[in-house]
């Protein structure tokens, strides 16, 4: 079983965790990883791009000069997609873009990202994140305790306003719940910062 030091918010180590092996020790799954991302931009896209088809576009009734004689080139209407103001040639109308996959394979994409933080030694396990008052100065210098890199993710057990609030702000940082983290946002952050309580979540979760 893979072993992580416990850090608490000044960056001591005050004791050491176990690290479940069925998901934060098994083979990554890059492929999994790949289409489970893919899967999470495409269901974000809103799909509300549009534009009008020559059909749709105003005007452009009347032939604008007749058939032949003029030594121009014929055309039926002002409309057609070569002329200026005119229609656009397929056109993107609103779709949705979202699709589903099958559990297994985000659950493997998880596993395997998690595997892949401890590998490269970026995920840190802290006791918990206390805070009285939200305060934003305060969770920089936690962050900058336990060697934070500029972007991370901070996962903790329950909804915590305190600690929302206090790291909202921070440019690159994103607070999560343990049980709506996704495999993109681990992905996107450098470091992971996981509190001990939300590493049990995540382990009755994903075992």
């Amino acid at each position: 079983m893979p072993k992580v030091d416990v850090l608490n918010i000044n960056g001591q180590k005050v004791d050491e965790i176990e690290l479940s092996e069925s998901i934060f020790g098994i083979e990554v799954s890059e492929s999994a990883v790949y289409e489970v991302i893919k899967n999470h931009l495409a269901n974000k896209r809103q799909g509300t791009q549009s534009a009008k088809t020559r059909s749709e576009v105003r005007g452009g009734g009347r032939k604008p000069w007749r058939q032949k004689g003029t030594g121009r080139a014929r055309h039926g209407s002002i409309r057609s997609p070569q002329w200026i103001g005119g229609g656009v040639v397929f056109a993107p109308k609103p779709r949705d873009y979202s699709y589903s996959i099958p559990k297994k394979v985000k659950r493997l994409a998880m596993k395997s990202v998690l595997t892949s933080k401890v590998n490269e030694g970026k995920i840190i396990v802290v006791d918990t994140i206390e805070m009285e008052t939200p305060k934003t100065k305060d969770f920089i210098k936690m962050l900058s305790a336990v060697n934070a890199g500029k972007k991370s993710l901070v996962v903790t057990a329950e909804n915590s306003p305190v600690v929302v609030k206090s790291g909202r702000n921070i440019p690159g940082v994103k607070v999560a719940f343990a049980n709506v983290i996704n495999v993109y946002d681990i992905m996107n952050h450098e470091s992971f910062i996981i509190t001990k309580d939300a590493v049990k979540k995540v382990e009755e979760v994903y075992a």
